[in-house]
């Protein structure tokens, strides 16, 4: 399929008006840039969807209090920790507060969103070891509750990573993993990220700049909880679902990921996205084709939960 042609007219209105690329020099520039981004690529007419109930709180974390968003529908029947995209640099609560009542209400779960620690002042393994802490009290605070890590981009790779930890740790026990347009390959060695990686709303240049801030040696780089598609042994990992995105600089990355899960015995449903970039998931109420999608996506994680 071409590009959407929504996201055409999309990613010419924010080149245009100067908001792309997303890297803006420093992290905090970059930041705060995104979160602007992040709030304003909101439709017009956005109305946040209604969620039963919305709580902030804490969770303990390695280095302190962990912020936690805590969306509970009605029904709820599993619980999700969902970590937000961002390049492991940008993103918070807010920029996926969206995204995050749209997982409630679609798969009937509490969704338990984290705002880990950011690199560069906190990289590889930092993110992960506040994931792993955050799971277990998510665990301890809903027994006898399906259980399931979800993520996009940054945050995709960063579910993978954990759901691989909480495996060789023991537990505890996930029903199911959600890894939107996964980061799972720090060497960009794929085809898409030629093929995808210039004017596509994320460029092969943000990315690079990303996995410089994360994972800045070759030991973070080349940690199978970063580097995925080396990890040595992903049997007996949580079933998957695994969405990537035709224009995406990170779609074979992400489809080779499924297709290694696939490979070790872990039942795998891979849903790609025609026509789309980089993002989608969170371009609700802009985009039909993209909010069409990420519903598709839901589904098919609900199925796993249930």
């Amino acid at each position: 399929m071409p590009l959407d042609p929504e996201f055409t007219a999309l990613i010419t209105r924010l080149t245009d008006a100067g908001a792309l690329p997303l890297v803006r020099g420093t992290a905090q520039d970059t930041r705060a840039h995104y979160r602007a981004l992040s709030l304003a690529r909101r439709g017009q007419d956005f109305v946040p969807e209604r969620v039963a109930s919305v709580v902030d709180a804490t969770v303990p974390g390695p280095d302190g209090p962990l912020p936690v968003r805590i969306y509970t529908p009605d029904p709820a029947h599993a619980v999700v920790l969902f970590l937000h995209g961002g390049g492991w640099v940008m993103g918070d609560l807010d920029t996926h507060d969206p995204v995050c009542r749209r997982v409630a209400n679609a798969v009937g779960a509490t969704v338990v969103a984290l705002d880990y620690r950011l690199a560069p002042e906190h990289p590889h393994p930092a993110p992960v070891d506040d994931a792993w802490a955050a799971l277990r009290e998510v665990a301890a605070c809903f027994p006898g509750r399906p259980l399931a890590v979800a993520g996009d981009s940054a945050g995709a790779s960063l579910a993978a990573g954990l759901a691989l930890h909480s495996r060789d740790e023991g537990g505890p026990a996930l029903a199911a993993q959600l890894l939107v347009y996964p980061a799972t390959d720090p060497s960009m060695a794929h085809d898409s990220v030629r093929r995808n990686g210039e004017g596509r709303f994320l460029t092969a240049a943000d990315m690079a700049w990303f996995y410089r801030q994360y994972a800045p040696t070759p030991a973070q780089a080349g940690d199978p909880r970063v580097d995925l598609l080396t990890a040595p042994d992903l049997a007996g990992l949580p079933p998957a679902v695994v969405a990537t995105a035709e224009f995406d600089p990170l779609h074979d990355e992400g489809a080779a990921y499924a297709e290694r899960l696939r490979a070790a015995g872990v039942p795998v449903t891979h849903l790609d996205g025609p026509g789309l970039i980089h993002g989608y998931f969170a371009f609700l109420g802009t985009v039909p084709a993209a909010d069409a999608r990420s519903r598709e996506v839901l589904a098919a994680f609900a199925t796993l939960l249930r």
